[in-house]
């Protein structure tokens, strides 16, 4: 990871950056960081707040065999908890399918993208947005956002939570690749065991069901207890209460 760094005082997005050069041909561990995003995008098109200096908002190129490819999400999720771990020493949770949770609230959050390429190996570009300073979180979501500032009560060095994402990163994805998911998903479930049993809101065939959130499955689907009997979900919306 990092074979080749572009920095951007502000671009749209980095993920568009990452997609554009992953069709170009850019090399697996290709990476895009930006000071500020102008419209940053988080997954279902939602807006991600990126102001100048506040956040980390990178995203890579990878090259990933087919049987790793549904579990990309679930990885950088992992790596970004790692890094942020390693960087300063505090312990998130997971949420799935792809958000990185600090005291209940949201820290950050992955993007997986499929770039469309001739290359027989699936190019994906993902895509992490961390908030660092309170600057990153508009009045609307402050009470329902984080960030690294705010939860270590001093500043964060985004150099090093970016070289340490990189390094979480490479050695996930050399796991996932060469050993399979097992170890993904138990570090997964490690994680995300604070949400356990919380309720859960989704939409099937134009109705909202609900109920609580049980564990990850071996394809990475989440496991709902409904009323009606165990759900595996594998795509889609989901609301955590």
């Amino acid at each position: 990871m990092g074979s080749a760094v572009t920095w951007f005082a502000t671009t749209r997005s980095t993920n568009d950056c990452a997609l554009e050069g992953a069709a170009a041909g850019v090399p697996h561990g290709a990476v895009y960081v930006a000071e500020t995003q102008s419209a940053g995008r988080g997954r279902q098109g939602r807006v991600w707040q990126s102001p100048a200096g506040a956040g980390l908002y990178c995203s890579l190129v990878l090259d990933v065999p087919a049987p790793a490819v549904p579990f990309v999400t679930l990885m950088a999720g992992v790596a970004a908890a790692d890094a942020v771990h390693a960087s300063t020493g505090l312990t998130v949770q997971l949420k799935w399918p792809n958000d990185i949770w600090a005291d209940g609230r949201k820290l950050g959050g992955i993007l997986a993208e499929v770039a469309r390429t001739e290359r027989a190996a699936s190019r994906i570009v993902v895509g992490l947005g961390m908030n660092l300073l309170p600057a990153a979180l508009p009045p609307d979501v402050a009470a329902l956002a984080t960030t690294l500032e705010g939860e270590l009560g001093r500043a964060v060095e985004r150099s090093v939570l970016l070289a340490e994402f990189l390094v979480a990163l490479s050695r996930r994805f050399a796991h996932l690749t060469t050993h399979g998911r097992a170890g993904i998903l138990e570090g997964w479930r490690t994680l995300a065991a604070p949400l356990m049993g919380r309720r859960v809101e989704w939409d099937a065939e134009g109705v909202v069901r609900e109920g609580t959130a049980r564990g990850l499955a071996d394809d990475g689907a989440l496991i709902v207890q409904a009323p009606a009997g165990e759900v595996h979900l594998r795509a889609g919306e989901v609301r955590w209460r």
